[in-house]
């Protein structure tokens, strides 16, 4: 009998063990399927709010470390087709003259020969670097939208940058939506992207720093059939 009831507790413990585990499994593919709900915006044009935006990149500086900086000038519009996000687009311009090197140091007395007044100016000016003066302007135009999960997707497209055009994917991931910005009063919608790409596909010498450039883009926009000012947004 004793046996019989140590069976009986066991079994008892471990149906309500089951059904516990169950319960949690079922409580957190629910959270994991509203986190991972498909896109609610509405389809249309939306335009990048400049005063929610960034855009970072970084390479490794001799050898030791990641260097990063950012453009203080850029822009973005984003086609957007819910239903079918092989059908959304992106396109983007840059500023190169706009680099922020956040060099805090005197640049002229520990770069005696330099020709520039900053190291932000030597990246921009510089014809080894971002050779502003000739190639004012870094866009990049989307061919490609492919959806890698319910918030996910590979953007394929083309990067023109010195002069030379390149594909480029980036890793796009979509933050949220707003059906109505508490400022603007518009939709708006929340993405970042990242990507990667090679200095001496577009032609620049590699020096002391790394081939490889790393970018970061953060940003807000917002649907373009109802924008206004977009100053508004706080």
């Amino acid at each position: 009998m004793t046996n019989l009831r140590k069976i009986l507790s066991i079994s008892t413990l471990a149906i309500a063990m089951s059904a516990g585990l169950a319960q949690a499994e079922s409580q957190g593919a629910g959270k994991s399927a509203e986190a991972a709900a498909p896109l609610k915006a509405p389809a249309g044009a939306y335009v990048m709010d400049p005063t929610h935006a960034s855009l970072q990149w970084s390479f490794v500086h001799n050898k030791i470390s990641h260097y990063t900086a950012r453009f203080n000038k850029f822009s973005a519009e984003i086609t957007l087709d819910p239903s079918n996000m092989a059908k959304s687009s992106v396109t983007a311009r840059i500023d190169p003259a706009s680099v922020d090197a956040n060099y805090p140091a005197d640049y002229k007395a520990t770069h005696a020969k330099t020709g520039f007044n900053s190291w932000s100016e030597d990246i921009a000016r510089n014809k080894n670097y971002l050779n502003a003066g000739q190639f004012p302007e870094i866009t990049f135009k989307s061919t490609r939208v492919e959806l890698t999960g319910p918030r996910t997707a590979k953007v394929t497209g083309d990067m023109t940058f010195l002069g030379v055009t390149k594909p480029l994917t980036l890793d796009a991931t979509f933050v949220g939506e707003l059906e109505k910005h508490p400022f603007t009063k518009q939709p708006a919608i929340g993405f970042k992207a990242e990507g990667a790409f090679k200095r001496s596909d577009f032609g620049m010498p590699v020096g002391f720093v790394g081939d490889e450039v790393t970018i970061r883009f953060d940003g807000e926009f917002l649907k373009k059939a109802d924008v206004k000012d977009a100053s508004n947004a706080k």
